[in-house]
């Protein structure tokens, strides 16, 4: 069992990917910008095992994660493809400033653990 992580993103971003899977219908879509993309302040992440919940969005089945720090800022990125309900996203997740190096070094560790199951 992995550790909890519990924090606050700046910024996320979450649209339909990949290209062949079921359209998001109007109402998913609305939820998803109302929740996530074009709400302000802080977005609540909790990444449990194989899941990442944002705000109230549980994402599972995770898929190519990665996770970065850009190059001349002070942030890190977590990027991964995801399965919620029936339908399928590309999540992006921004934490900017404050602890976001001990941030991206949990994110890894949670990250090559995963991936060894």
């Amino acid at each position: 069992m992995l550790p909890i992580i519990k924090y606050f993103a700046d910024k996320v971003h979450v649209h339909k990917w990949p290209q062949d899977t079921p359209v998001w219908d109007n109402l998913t879509q609305t939820n998803i910008d109302n929740s996530i993309n074009k709400k302000t302040g802080h977005k609540q992440i909790i990444i449990h095992n194989d899941v990442v919940q944002i705000e109230n969005f549980e994402f599972h089945s995770l898929k190519k994660i990665g996770a970065s720090i850009p190059f001349f800022k002070d942030e890190c990125t977590i990027i991964f493809e995801a399965q919620f309900g029936k339908l399928f996203g590309h999540v992006h997740i921004t934490k900017k400033s404050g602890n976001f190096l001990e941030l991206f070094n949990q994110l890894m560790s949670w990250k090559n653990n995963l991936l060894v199951k």
